[in-house]
């Protein structure tokens, strides 16, 4: 089994930047997919960045294309989101994710953390 374990999240004016982390704990080795999904008040949570950890393949959604950044510590079984030039509309928990290479859902989910982007 795998634990994850986000931090980072906080209040921040729009404008402004966060880095979110993902810590993994467990059987880390069965990981081949890191992602992002966020889930806002009222809406169905959605894909925001993913990325292959050993050959490091990226996928981003085009709603933070350019201005957010997913990157991995290997060595420290962690993965970061950077999100620069946040805006009110990236207000969501956002939720860190794991998955082996021979499944296309994500198994593995961390608890969540919020981030408030204040117009």
């Amino acid at each position: 089994q795998v634990q994850l374990v986000e931090s980072g999240g906080g209040l921040v004016q729009a404008g402004g930047s966060l880095r979110l982390s993902c810590a993994a704990s467990g059987r880390t080795s069965s990981i081949s997919y890191m992602g992002w999904f966020r889930q806002a008040p009222g809406k169905a949570r959605e894909f925001v960045a993913t990325m292959d950890v050993s050959g490091g393949s990226i996928v981003y959604a085009d709603s933070v294309k350019g201005r957010f950044t997913i990157s991995r510590d290997n060595a420290r079984n962690t993965v970061y989101l950077q999100m620069n030039s946040l805006r009110p509309e990236d207000t969501a928990v956002y939720y860190c994710a794991s998955r082996p290479a021979f499944l296309r859902e994500y198994t593995n989910w961390g608890q969540g953390t919020q981030v408030t982007v204040s117009s």
